[in-house]
Formats: C-alpha cells, sequence, structure tokens
C-alpha cells in the first residue's frame, strides 16, 4: 500500500499518533477520576451508609467528572426540583447515570450486571446504587426498598425501558416499580435525555446498545469527539388516584411526547421518523 493511499484512508502516521495521543490523555484522566471516586468512597465512608440522602452531593460531582473525562457537555433545559420523587428517564446508554447524576442529586437503580461491571460496578455500588435482577423476582423487593427510600425522602431514578435504545424513540414503558411511587405517594419525576454531535444529529457513539461489549464501548467513547447531551425536566406527575397501569400509561405518553419536544428544540437534522410528524 502506498504512503498516498494511506493517507487517503485517514491513518497516516500523523492522525494515528494523534488518536492515540487524545485516547491516552482521555484514559489517565479517566483513571485519575475513578482513583477520585474510590477517595470519595472511603475518605468520606460512604460505603458505610451508602444511600444517604447527604451522599447524593458526592454523586453529582462524580458524575461531572465523568463528563468531563468523556468529552460530553451537559446542557440542562428547565428546572431540576429538588422535591423528593421518582425519577425516571429514558435509557441510551451508561453514559446516562454520569449525565443526569450531574445535573440532578439522585441514587441510580440498575441491572445487576452492572454491579459486577471492572471498577465502575464498586464505584457504582459505594454511590448508592440499587441492583435488580430482570425477571428473577426481585422486582418487589426493589420497589418495596425504593417506597422506603421514597417515604426517607430519598429520591431514586430507574429507567423504565429496561434496555438502552439509540435515542430515536422510547420503548416500552415497564411500570412496576412506578407502584412505588404510589405506595409513598411521592410524584413521579420524568426527564428524557439526547446526545447530539457536533453536526448538530444524534450522536451514534454514545449508544450503548447490540452486542459491543462494555470495554469495547468504553474504549470508543474514549475516542468520541465532544458531545453535547441534552436533560430536560418535564412536569411531575402526582400520583394521587393513580393505579399502576394508569401511572404507567402516563408515563409512557409523556415520556415519548417529551422526547421528540427535546429533538425539537436541540437538533439540527431530526430522526427521520420525526421529520414529518
Amino acid at each position: 500500500m502506498t504512503q498516498d493511499a494511506t493517507v487517503e484512508k485517514g491513518t497516516s502516521p500523523l492522525s494515528l499518533f494523534s488518536k492515540f495521543n487524545l485516547y491516552s490523555r482521555k484514559l489517565v484522566s479517566g483513571l485519575e477520576t475513578i482513583g477520585e471516586g474510590f477517595y470519595l468512597i472511603y475518605r468520606h465512608g460512604l460505603y458505610k451508609d451508602p444511600n444517604n440522602p447527604v451522599n447524593t452531593r458526592y454523586v453529582q460531582y462524580f458524575c461531572r467528572r465523568l463528563c468531563e473525562v468523556f468529552n460530553i457537555d451537559v446542557q440542562v433545559h428547565g428546572v431540576i426540583p429538588r422535591e423528593p420523587a421518582l425519577w425516571v428517564s429514558n435509557h441510551i446508554s451508561w453514559l446516562d447515570v454520569a449525565v443526569l447524576g450531574s445535573g440532578a442529586r439522585i441514587f441510580f437503580l440498575a441491572k445487576a450486571e452492572v454491579e459486577k461491571w471492572p471498577i465502575l460496578g464498586n464505584i457504582a455500588k459505594g454511590g448508592g446504587t440499587l441492583f435488580i435482577k430482570r425477571g428473577s423476582g426481585d422486582s418487589l423487593r426493589i420497589r418495596e426498598q425504593i417506597a422506603e427510600f421514597l417515604k426517607q425522602d430519598i429520591p431514586v431514578l430507574f429507567f423504565p425501558e429496561a434496555t438502552t435504545t439509540d435515542g430515536r424513540n422510547v420503548k416500552k414503558v415497564h411500570g412496576r416499580l412506578l407502584g412505588a411511587a404510589i405506595e409513598a405517594q411521592r410524584p413521579v419525576q420524568i426527564c428524557v435525555i439526547c446526545y447530539v454531535n457536533q453536526q448538530g444529529e444524534l450522536d451514534m457513539v454514545a449508544p450503548f446498545i447490540g452486542t459491543m461489549s462494555f470495554v469495547e464501548h468504553v474504549q470508543r467513547v474514549l475516542e468520541m469527539p465532544r458531545v453535547t447531551a441534552h436533560l430536560l425536566t418535564l412536569p411531575a406527575i402526582s400520583v394521587e388516584g393513580h393505579t399502576v397501569e394508569t401511572l404507567t400509561k402516563e408515563v409512557d405518553i409523556r415520556m415519548r411526547e417529551g422526547l421528540k419536544k427535546l429533538h425539537r428544540k436541540v437538533l439540527e437534522i431530526l430522526p427521520s421518523d420525526e421529520e414529518t410528524t
């Protein structure tokens, strides 16, 4: 292969060096931030009382540092409420935790596999994350735990789609855990997020979908150009008069409408299925 051919494919030695240099800087910064996360957990004894509401300020700081490492600018649309509530959001990537946590002081609900993730799983556990095994019967226990937290004015967020998407649409909302808000008589706070690249389109690097491993995706994110994560908060839903079924339906409708509203607000190029709607 000639040098000209190599340059045409964007793999010249200079471009490879620049890419490696950028990746290395981000990797070092990421390791420093992870070390800082462990320092916060042990210096302030967060692991001794991981679900203390006071700990959310440390979670928020760590999430903001993660966003810096991964080249993510977070832009909040609307007001971040401080009233105790059960938070829900659409789900695109593990990066959502850093984005949402940088904007709001909340604890997270995550799938059980996250607890086993290298390093970050330990930080998540120390930072107060609740882990659930989907379909294992743990949802009842988790719902009861969430209700107790809400009664103590501890805010918790979960992703009711139960999976990640590419950010174009909201998948079916699974509302069983919304029963915790009804039991605790606390409102449901909806927010929606989207990642926008420098061309004004939905970013397709940030979504953690398909068969890619977590480690592979982290590497892709470290190589990702700067993106903007937009976070839109919607009016809270009072649970008064709701059943789990009616509350689930309302959350589903509002999340879908909210995501379309956010897309129209921040995207220069809308997803194809929204161009004529």
